[in-house]
């Protein structure tokens, strides 16, 4: 499962003792037009179990969630909660457009500590949306990391190449690996805010 492979490389770059402030770390993989990205700092209260829970309420994160405007679970024999989850979801990423896409998420238990939940898209049932919607996503793989008092993201993202012209291609791919750390934060002091609020 590539969303298994992911956590893999990212584990790899997880800081073998507590962070003291936010570090970000970018690497290439297999040829793809943009960065993995990883960004892990301490929060003040992280909660792992709530951590988690917020990050599978899949159906509650407009309003939460910054950017997401659509987020809807759906159901699948395939993938069954709490272990697994796959939904539709539609991120309105300023200036350049909506990027849509599906996706399952997935419990991953806790390794080395933390405790990861991770998400790959589903390749078939992306492409099969419409374009008039929003560019879909090429490939998307991601993974929260938590443990008590800190908190990691990381993430790797593209579009369709097809779906977007030259110059929204170098901003959501140029672009996006030179504003990953700061984007990245952001998710993490976000997904804290509401974890500690629920």
């Amino acid at each position: 499962m590539e969303h298994e492979a992911f956590v893999q490389r990212v584990m790899q770059r997880v800081p073998a003792s507590k962070p003291t402030a936010f570090s970000f770390q970018s690497w290439k993989h297999g040829g793809r037009p943009t960065a993995e990205g990883f960004g892990i700092m301490p929060i003040a209260g992280v909660d792992p179990a709530k951590i988690a829970d917020a990050v599978m309420d899949i159906d509650h994160y407009v309003g939460n969630v910054e950017h997401v405007s659509i987020s809807r679970s759906i159901a699948d024999d395939r993938f069954v909660p709490p272990a697994a989850l796959r939904f539709y979801q539609k991120v309105d990423i300023p200036v350049l457009g909506s990027v849509h896409h599906e996706l399952v998420l997935h419990r991953m238990g806790e390794i080395n500590g933390y405790t990861v939940c991770a998400w790959d898209v589903l390749r078939s049932e992306t492409d099969a949306l419409s374009k008039r919607d929003g560019f879909r996503s090429d490939y998307n793989q991601g993974a929260w990391f938590a443990a008590p008092g800190v908190l990691g993201y990381a993430l790797a993202s593209a579009p369709k190449r097809d779906d977007v012209g030259f110059l929204k291609w170098k901003a959501l791919t140029k672009g996006a690996d030179a504003a990953a750390s700061r984007v990245l934060k952001a998710n993490l002091e976000g997904m804290a805010r509401w974890a500690a609020r629920r």
